[in-house]
């Protein structure tokens, strides 16, 4: 259907594509991957004759049809109904529909034999194109994608950049291209735009190709990777899980080869070397080097995979309890989000909120960390220090500082050593701590953004939508990292593989009511499903298991209960200070046992690491106090 034949396309001086090739087949569901600045979305531009190549070409069967989504849609404004809009996919019905009012006009007024047949005529093409029912179709994909009934008559003006997303990606499934092109579509849609959207792709009639960073939505739906690396597209097919281990094969056995031909290289090169001023091997030696020349090289395997090495710490130990919601009620006017809802978070808890778009959950973020006013109580507990990232914050960064010199405006007192190592983590080595804030791209700044919230030092985070424009690997590295954060947060996302790594409890909203289930994502679809399944779909989640030895809480306090409080706040401060010094003593034997005078001296090695394992005992007695202390308060100043 289409050949993309050894295309190269350049920007200024570098490549991002050199001789490249593939092909798409009628029905093929291609899911187009690699980092973010490899030139995926170019692809999609050059496919669709935006871009004029340097080299090579783009051929397509005379009956091909695009169809292209991209982010440069969110712009379009107009009048007209979401409806209308999307309706537009049936041009020719709608211009029919529209000759056809007008000669039942004229007919009232000049009847003739003619313009009767000529109504006839158009109402059977009508018919014939199935005109009667491009409503029912348009309202049923505006439906699936998340717009209720009651704004299909609004004016696209009136909807946001994203909802405008939504009714241009109604309007494409509804022409169904031949090719249907789409960039990033779940950017802009909640968790049940998106099933509804797969479904509706893995059984489209056309060609699909996609790029995405939502690593489930590629798995459902595409059958085909093609991977956008080392300026060529290289074709898997299967789904993103067999590309996965399709390509650890692949570059095992590209590295072997890389490594054998390597070895022959210096073989040769020595050969050449040895024996370039004798005459007697001079043909030998023209032969290995006319040898080299012609050598097809096999290029070393650039590792895509990146780890984080390092724990993101906190001084503070939170209490029990970090946010407790208590009778709390939001509304807009008559819109009413949360109504006499309760719920808290305990130390330790990793939640996940999820749902449709408009439920409220961004709105019960801002409520969480006290930055949006709320009927009834919100209660902060112990020693809880927050950090809130959402997209805007990106629009914060100071554009003309380097991305070091910005993550020192932080706070957190790292040194800068420490904080390259932060930056490695996130992608950012050597020079590329200097770039300006201002050229870098979306993805990247989202990354700066993220490494600033996860070194302020703070034991509890909320977190909007952290994996917008992150690629595979940068949303790989923040996987990693709140894996390894100790402290607590809650995590809004659509992204099904992001939530199903890093939560151990789910929150929801439905019917006003903050809803929680005590475990993983995948447990809270096995559990939600089976009850669909049921014919169940508003159930109450399973009850935590709590304690036997959870202490009831302290409904009211009385005086004692207050001076009590005040002491055991003193006892824990005491204790706190404690836990510094014995912390920054063992650091100080830490570091003497690294030195030649104690390691190479047996008996002061001997006595020192007595002193090291004395402060390990002392530092473990004064957590666990600590932590007695923490507990005995959350007790007493829980609602």
């Amino acid at each position: 259907m289409i050949s993309v034949s050894n295309i190269s396309y350049f920007i200024g001086g570098r490549a991002l594509y050199e001789n490249a090739s593939m092909f798409i087949k009628p029905k093929d569901k291609i899911g187009l991957i690699g980092l973010n600045g490899r030139g995926k979305s170019t692809l999609l531009k050059i496919i669709n004759g935006e871009l004029k190549l340097d080299a090579g070409s783009v051929s397509k069967s005379g009956d091909c049809t695009i169809g292209f989504l991209n982010q440069d849609l969110l712009s379009y404004q107009t009048e007209d109904s979401i409806l209308t809009v999307a309706m537009g996919a049936f041009k020719e019905v709608v211009d029919i529909e529209r000759e056809m009012e007008h000669v039942i006009k004229t007919l009232e007024t000049e009847y003739s034999d003619a313009l009767v047949e000529k109504l006839s005529k158009l109402q059977e093409k009508y018919d014939h194109l199935d005109g009667y029912t491009i409503q029912s179709k348009a309202e049923e994909v505006l439906e699936g994608i998340g717009f209720a009934t009651a704004d299909l008559h609004r004016p696209l003006k009136q909807f946001s950049g994203g909802w405008r997303m939504r009714v241009m990606l109604s309007k494409l499934l509804l022409e169904k291209p031949s090719l249907l092109m789409l960039d990033e579509p779940t950017n802009h849609l909640d968790l049940p735009s998106i099933e509804w959207v797969e479904n509706y792709l893995r059984s489209y009639e056309g060609a699909v190709m996609i790029v995405s960073h939502d690593r489930t939505f590629i798995d459902n739906v595409v059958s085909k990777i093609v991977d956008v690396t080392q300026q060529q597209l290289i074709t898997y097919e299967g789904n993103y899980s067999f590309y996965l281990e399709e390509k650890e094969l692949r570059q095992e056995i590209q590295q072997g080869a890389y490594e054998n031909q390597q070895q022959k290289i210096k073989q040769t090169e020595r050969f050449i070397e040895r024996f370039r001023s004798k005459a007697t091997k001079a043909r030998q030696v023209q032969s290995r080097v006319k040898a080299l020349e012609r050598m097809d090289l096999v290029e070393e395997v650039v590792d895509d995979t990146a780890a984080v090495n390092f724990k993101f710490k906190f001084n503070q130990q939170p209490g029990r309890f970090i946010v407790t919601l208590k009778d709390v009620s939001k509304a807009y006017g008559p819109l009413e989000i949360l109504k006499h809802t309760s719920i808290s978070i305990e130390r330790g808890d990793k939640i996940a909120l999820i749902g449709a778009n408009g439920k409220g959950k961004s709105t019960l973020l801002r409520i969480l960390s006290n930055t949006e006013p709320v009927d009834g109580e919100r209660i902060m507990g112990f020693n809880v220090i927050q950090a809130f990232f959402a997209q805007h914050q990106l629009e914060s960064l100071h554009l003309e500082n380097e991305i070091l010199e910005e993550l020192k405006q932080a706070g957190s007192g790292k040194s800068e050593q420490e904080l390259r190592g932060v930056l490695g983590c996130f992608l950012f080595s050597d020079e590329d701590v200097f770039k300006k804030i201002k050229v870098l791209s979306g993805g990247e700044k989202s990354r700066v953004a993220l490494a600033k919230t996860l070194i302020s030092e703070a034991n509890f985070l909320l977190l909007d939508e952290p994996t917008n424009h992150l690629d595979f690997i940068s949303e790989n590295i923040l996987i990693q990292a709140l894996q390894q954060y100790l402290g607590s947060f809650v995590v809004v996302s659509h992204n099904r593989h992001f939530v199903s790594q890093i939560a151990n409890k789910i929150w929801y909203i439905e019917d006003k009511q903050i809803k929680e289930y005590p475990g993983t994502y995948d447990e809270y679809e096995y559990w939600r499903k089976k009850n669909e399944a049921s014919g169940l779909k508003k159930v109450e989640p399973p009850k935590a298991q709590k304690k036997a030895d959870e202490p009831k809480p302290k409904q009211t306090h009385t005086p004692s209960v207050d001076a009590k409080l005040k002491m055991l706040e003193k006892d824990l401060k005491k204790a706190e200070d404690l836990v510094t010094q014995l912390e920054g003593r063992k650091a100080s034997i830490e570091q003497a046992l690294a030195t030649p005078e104690v390691f190479s001296n047996v008996e002061k090695l001997k006595s020192t690491q007595a002193d090291f394992k004395k402060v390990q005992e002392d530092l473990a007695q004064a957590n666990k106090k600590w932590e007695a202390l923490a507990e005995e308060i959350d007790q007493i100043s829980a609602p």
